[in-house]
């Protein structure tokens, strides 16, 4: 039989995360979610033998599971990844990997001292787009990248007003935190550089504007605190002389919503992009793949055709975190990036509060 693995969150993201181990060849055995009745429901949908109303009890109920999947409100990622880690279990957890670099470092150090594999949900590097193009960039077609430009941009994307996703308590910040992908995406691609200094600014006039509300999300909770920004925009510079420059939002005032790397190599430029038809929405969405390059005195742009991938490298990502326990695979990302990640987020929040260029 596969690694048995136990879910904590019985949320949307729970049927990717379930059909990417699966794929992989686990076995999910439980699921946990304090919400009253909702593990039940979610064992019975998924096919999952045992639920359970707390991490503990699953913990203490399902004995055999080996790895763990978080999928909470950020703010509980640390504490259960922490909790989990203490109990010998690898842990797979939703994206953004902590609140802050300060708890990602303490998830290094729980994850050395346990001696467990710690993978967070960076799923758009297993997009089939990004995959091969770190074939490109792994194989010297790029040359090095100097500067990249990473942007997930949405003009009417605020996950409901006054819930979690809105609340910098349990949230962490808005969607420089929420849509850290295409930032994570841009320093893979440029091999992770550690950086030095950040300059950014945050913007929250629309924030509580009912007209700027996405299709996806959480209800609206009345009364409930709205505390984050709905854009950020920042440039950050790297030991290794390369440069970032990033926008992220929830609601400015931009054509459509956009997500893509775009990036500049010694030997040849290119971009990974994602066009939504309707914000938000993975089915109506095109993806591209295309390399820059100067042959005989023309440029030339050169399209790479990769397989459709709806679900954006989530059933892919989960299922590398269960190959990369069984030493099958190298795993998609480590908590030493993650840490690098958040502390480029971290000092966009500073750089934004003070005025200031930050240094890390």
């Amino acid at each position: 039989m596969g690694i048995k693995v136990g879910v904590i969150g019985a949320g949307g993201m729970l049927q990717y995360h379930a059909a990417g181990f699966r794929q992989a060849g686990a076995e999910i055995v439980a699921v946990a979610d304090a919400a009253p009745g909702a593990a039940a429901r979610a064992a019975e949908k998924y096919g999952i033998p045992h639920a359970y109303e707390s991490v503990e009890a699953m913990l203490k109920g399902s004995p055999d599971i080996k790895a763990v999947s978080v999928i909470v409100p950020n703010k509980f990622h640390k504490p259960l990844t922490l909790q989990c880690l203490k109990a010998g279990k690898h842990v797979f957890s939703e994206k953004p990997p902590a609140l802050n670099a300060k708890e990602v470092k303490e998830i290094i150090a729980a994850a050395k001292k346990a001696k467990k594999k710690v993978l967070f949900n960076f799923n758009n590097r297993a997009r089939p787009e990004s995959q091969a193009m770190m074939k490109y960039i792994n194989d010297g077609v790029v040359g090095k990248i100097n500067s990249a430009q990473a942007k997930w941009i949405r003009r009417t994307g605020i996950p409901g007003f006054g819930g979690w996703f809105t609340t910098k308590a349990l949230s962490g910040g808005g969607p420089l935190i929420d849509l850290l992908h295409m930032v994570d995406l841009a320093m893979y691609f440029m091999g992770y550089p550690e950086p030095t200094h950040v300059l950014g600014q945050t913007f929250s006039d629309f924030i509580t504007d009912k007209q700027f509300k996405g299709p996806w999300g959480i209800p609206d909770r009345v009364g409930g605190t709205t505390d984050v920004e709905n854009a950020a925009h920042g440039f950050v510079t790297f030991k290794t002389g390369q440069v970032l420059s990033l926008q992220v939002s929830w609601a400015e005032m931009i054509k459509r919503e956009e997500v893509s790397v775009v990036f500049q190599g010694t030997k040849a430029g290119g971009k990974v992009e994602r066009l939504f038809g309707i914000d938000g929405l993975d089915n109506t969405a095109i993806d591209t793949c295309e390399l820059y390059v100067q042959e005989n005195g023309n440029s030339v742009n050169r399209s790479i055709t990769v397989p459709a991938c709806e679900d954006m490298g989530r059933i892919g990502s989960a299922a590398n975190f269960i190959h990369a326990i069984e030493g099958k695979a190298a795993p998609l990302n480590t908590p030493e990036q993650a840490l690098r990640l958040m502390q480029v987020i971290d000092a966009i929040y500073a750089s934004a509060k003070t005025g200031k260029p930050v240094s890390i």
